[in-house]
């Protein structure tokens, strides 16, 4: 059996390996490409990472592939191959909410790819100072999840930074019940970031009713602490189970099965238009008759669609309010900036956020 199987095996391993040897001498021929172009950027200071063009090169060769590789395994493969041609004219450095493990950091990988160095901060604000500071030259914040809705600091600090987004990335959330022993033995209480408790409230209350339900600054956090402290479990994903070395209790215990966070890419460096693009912006407008109107009638006018509008208390005044939409479309496509040209006569504020890629 075995010999037969060797047999069937050997000449197409042999194939395989004299493709992955011709598709070795070729990703490094890319790669010496990738290094002229990192010289002709340095000569006219441009950025080194470029969002628009990178989605462009991953829609390009999905559209010409004719499979077995799925559109996701592309995207997969090339961003970590232009990943590792960026590393090859800078080392790029992303802020995440830390420590190590949390979803944040997986989020910075997907995007960016593994050939970047993350730098994990202790709270979003610390994500955005670090990025204004140039400790770090991007930022990876969570900005909604499809379950709790909006994460009010993150819109916040958008308000008051001067930095801009420059991409998103949807992220499935899968959380896992997690112990020093894989056992709830001695457990007392479980441990998680507070958007975390919220999505898995229903399965807590009816699987583990008599654990007392503890907040802290993120799930890695929790994980960190269920290492040493048999009493703790915490709600975590893969990557913080993995790191830590935690026994799975439970897994996939979010209450939504679809459950999604959508998290943004925030630096200096704007985004050129990619063709799949979105624009975020902030806008207040007065307290009088028809004021909504005349914050909505401009996009009406010129065909520009929202895909997302979310309110926030403005803290100044009585009953005022800060405006978070989302539009299809670049700013610099006509109708896009015809339409803020026209809101931006209208409105008390108007704040654009950034243009980018929208996430497919």
């Amino acid at each position: 059996m075995d010999d037969d199987l060797n047999s069937r095996l050997k000449p197409l391993r042999e194939r395989i390996d004299a493709i992955d040897a011709q598709l070795i001498a070729l990703l490094n021929q890319r790669a010496a490409v990738a290094l002229e172009v990192g010289e002709v950027k340095k000569h006219f200071n441009a950025p080194v990472f470029r969002p628009e063009r990178e989605m462009q090169v991953i829609q390009r060769l999905q559209d010409m592939s004719d499979g077995p590789l799925a559109h996701d395994h592309i995207s997969a493969i090339w961003r970590e191959i232009m990943a590792a041609s960026r590393a090859l004219e800078q080392t790029i450095r992303a802020a995440f909410l830390g420590p190590v493990g949390t979803y944040s950091e997986q989020a910075m990988f997907e995007y960016f790819g593994h050939s970047i160095e993350g730098v994990p901060c202790p709270s979003i604000d610390e994500v955005f100072r670090s990025v204004e500071a140039g400790a770090a030259e991007f930022g990876v914040v969570p900005v909604e999840n499809s379950a709790e809705g909006a994460v009010s600091r993150t819109l916040d600090l958008l308000l008051q930074s001067s930095l801009t987004i420059g991409g998103e990335l949807a992220l499935p959330i899968h959380h896992n019940l997690l112990t020093s022993t894989g056992k709830l033995d001695g457990v007392t209480r479980v441990c998680a970031h507070p958007q975390a408790l919220a999505q898995c409230q229903r399965w807590l209350t009816a699987n583990v009713p008599h654990l007392e339900r503890q907040a802290v600054s993120s799930n890695a956090e929790a994980a960190r602490m269920a290492v040493n402290d048999p009493t703790v479990a915490a709600i975590a994903g893969d990557r913080a189970a993995t790191h830590y070395g935690l026994g799975m209790v439970f897994t996939h215990i979010q209450d939504d099965p679809h459950n999604r966070t959508r998290f943004v890419m925030i630096g200096k460096q704007p985004t050129d238009a990619s063709g799949h693009d979105q624009t975020s912006l902030i806008v207040s407008v007065a307290n009088e008759p028809g004021a909504m109107f005349k914050l909505l009638e401009p996009l009406a006018k010129h065909g520009v669609s929202m895909t997302r509008f979310e309110s926030r208390p403005a803290r100044v005044g009585t009953w005022e309010y800060y405006f978070y939409i989302d539009l299809e479309g670049h700013r610099d496509d006509p109708s896009v900036a015809a339409a803020l040209a026209e809101l931006d006569q209208k409105a008390a504020f108007l704040k654009i956020l950034g243009s980018y890629p929208r996430a497919r």
